[in-house]
């Protein structure tokens, strides 16, 4: 334990985000005093809120610093032992520690990770930040009836793969959409989703709607928006009287139209016609429910009910391409780097 390594975010990006936008240095390993844990990354998160906060202009919070360590969770172990606190060391803890090897960290601001109750990889995932994104904004904010039909956007991703599979336990039609004929499989044959629909396929909006009237002949009760463009331009004509829109993401904004939003058809006649309501969601806005989330999820998880689903990258080195990689779709279910044993 003599160096650490750490990922500077140093230029804003213009377009995509790539290793160009970072600089890997090389620094000491810094001290933990007493009351404070010394934490190695053992997996580092990267997620599409990412280059949100890269964007030259406020979003829900300032834009990302530059000349700092780029902000992300990690899943990590205790090395110091931390004299004053309830953790020792090896403990597996959850905390905001960035892309560096290791970090200090205050015992108020680390999550300690029960190791039973699945791979400590899941702390960043179903049982973290994305699962507690889904889980609290699904059922407060869609509010899901049995028998009611659900359409996920970016149903093969962190968010959108756990959306669907909580829908599904609560007895609803669920449909996918995804980006690939393997997702799309993966969605219906291992999650069990009703339909998926792979949006190559039906790339413009007048053929995107029509295929969700094929598969949707009933209409649409909760729209979960991972994406925004055509696709949700294309469910707001298909909604039903009462429907639930929840707007969690627009990736399809996020590379260089943030700060100068691409204009879309208006669609507030339908929401007037239907009555419906849109909300948008933030994962911090259930940051104090933690518990709550992992105890129903984790129980989920033991029986059978819901899948963990992963894509892991590994090596510290790969943490830019890796963040990259999520905005051309080549993850399925949550994006985790392994960057140490």
């Amino acid at each position: 334990m003599t160096e650490n390594q750490q990922w500077i975010y140093t230029t804003r990006p213009a377009g995509e985000v790539t290793e160009a936008n970072y600089e890997l240095v090389k620094a000491a390993v810094p001290e933990a005093k007493e009351g404070q844990l010394l934490v190695q990354a053992l997996y580092i998160s990267v997620d599409p809120y990412h280059r949100i906060q890269q964007a030259a202009t406020n979003t829900w919070e300032k834009p990302h610093p530059l000349n700092t360590v780029q902000g992300a969770a990690v899943v990590g172990r205790v090395v110091n032992d931390p004299q004053g606190t309830d953790f020792k060391k090896g403990d597996i803890v959850e905390w905001y520690g960035g892309w560096q090897q290791y970090g200090v960290c205050g015992a108020e601001k680390a999550r300690k990770i029960d190791p039973s109750v699945g791979s400590i990889s899941t702390a960043l995932g179903v049982l973290g930040m994305p699962g507690r994104t889904a889980y609290f904004s699904f059922l407060e904010s869609g509010k899901p009836k049995e028998g009611e039909t659900v359409v996920v956007s970016a149903a093969a991703g962190a968010v959108g793969s756990t959306v669907a599979q909580i829908a599904k336990i609560k007895g609803c039609k669920v449909v996918g959409i995804a980006g690939s004929p393997e997702k799309c499989s993966f969605l219906t044959e291992k999650l069990g989703l009703d339909a998926c629909i792979n949006y190559k396929d039906f790339n413009t909006q007048e053929k995107m709607s029509e295929e969700l009237k094929r598969v949707c002949p009933e209409g649409i009760d909760i729209y979960y928006d991972n994406v925004g463009g055509y696709i949700s331009d294309s469910v707001y004509p298909l909604i039903n009287l009462r429907a639930r829109i929840i707007i969690c993401g627009q990736i399809t904004q996020y590379n260089g139209q943030l700060d100068q939003p691409e204009l879309g058809p208006r669609f507030l006649h339908h929401i007037l016609y239907q009555r419906a309501t849109i909300q948008g969601i933030l994962s911090r806005d259930y940051a104090g429910r933690m518990n709550e989330m992992v105890a129903q999820m984790g129980q989920w998880l033991k029986e059978g009910k819901l899948q963990a689903v992963e894509t892991c990258v590994e090596g510290f080195e790969n943490l830019p391409e890796a963040l990259n990689s999520l905005f051309h779709g080549k993850n399925v279910g949550k994006l985790v780097v392994k960057v140490a044993q």
